[in-house]
């Protein structure tokens, strides 16, 4: 079996994946549409053409125009939807997926319309597709801690079904220790953590979500490898990283897949996972993440193996599912 038939069914999960970046061209044309928006483009084609970013903020850019077409409660569930019939066929049996409520309560729409729709979407991709999800919240680091708190506090009605809170969206100039009250809160919440870090921003970023904002998982760290006693530190925590191939090459956080740092990672001993990041904005789904890094950086069978195994290990599932969905990949590895 090429290593590409082996990705293409081996059982994963997926930890870093923003619900709204699996926004494809097609169905922001159907929701703009349905729901009477003007966007900035007149063709799918268009949409596409416009996917050549030079650094996170041309992005984001794109990204936060892109989202003016959710407006109702079916259009979140549509979104989920469509991303879980995606992650399906890739064989992810898990997604911890983040939505970004600033990005819609910004703009006037109801937290509950958004967390509702995404929630009755993840409820149906398990029913139908046999895909279980939970839901992470992420604050934007552009906007300050007080507009965190209050997103915090809009949220406190569906907290028993919000598995975690996350930090994103433009990371230079706004670094972990800007949010350290709000993910305390959190935390005292029972709500677990996680932040990007490491990404544009220096390493420095990394050891302020580590000790200031205490993090379960961190999403990105490739500058982590900057710093050796950094890296020492993860590996010896055993720190879970959502590293995101493809989106580190679509951004220029690499020049060249073949360049990019998750061998030595391995190397090293930390605990990887890949994932897609905003696959419709950065050219492909989970398993285009594995296939074109594995071609890229010469990924081994094992190590495949190996990532698959990390993806459930770093997940907040329980122990029991942990090891429940750890026997489906060494099922699938001994075939």
């Amino acid at each position: 079996m090429s290593l590409d038939a082996f990705i293409n069914s081996l059982p994963k999960a997926e930890l870093h994946l923003h619900i709204e970046g699996s926004l494809e061209p097609e169905l922001m044309f159907e929701l703009a549409r349905r729901n009477k928006v003007e966007i900035p483009f007149d063709s799918v084609e268009a949409v596409r053409a416009a996917y050549d970013f030079s650094n996170l903020q041309d992005f984001l850019d794109i990204y936060y125009a892109g989202a003016n077409v959710l407006q109702t409660e079916q259009d979140f569930h549509d979104l989920a939807y469509a991303y879980f019939q995606r992650a399906a066929a890739d064989r992810v049996r898990h997604a911890e997926i983040f939505f970004d409520p600033q990005t819609h309560t910004d703009r006037g729409i109801p937290f509950q319309v958004v967390a509702d729709g995404l929630l009755s979407g993840m409820k149906a991709a398990e029913a139908d597709l046999d895909v279980s999800s939970q839901l992470i919240l992420c604050f934007l680091r552009h906007l300050d801690e007080d507009a965190a708190f209050a997103t915090l506090r809009k949220a406190e009605p569906w907290l028993d079904r919000i598995r975690g809170v996350g930090l994103d969206s433009s990371e230079v100039g706004h670094p972990p220790s800007k949010f350290k009250s709000v993910f305390a809160a959190a935390g005292s919440m029972g709500l677990k953590r996680v932040a990007h870090a490491g990404e544009e921003g220096p390493p420095e970023y990394v050891w302020e979500a580590l000790d200031l904002l205490k993090i379960d998982r961190m999403d990105h760290g490739n500058r982590s490898m900057e710093d050796p006693k950094l890296v020492e530190r993860l590996a010896k925590e055993g720190m879970t990283l959502t590293v995101c191939p493809l989106s580190n090459h679509k951004l220029c956080v690499v020049d060249d897949l073949k360049d990019h740092p998750v061998p030595e990672m391995l190397r090293q001993g930390l605990h990887v996972t890949l994932n897609s990041d905003d696959p419709a904005y950065f050219g492909g789904y989970v398993n285009e993440n594995w296939r074109q890094l594995t071609a890229a950086v010469g990924l081994t069978r094992e190590q495949l193996i190996g990532l698959a195994k990390n993806s459930f290990e770093g997940s907040f599932l329980t122990s029991a599912e942990k090891a429940a969905y750890i026997d489906e990949v060494e099922a699938y590895a001994a075939l």
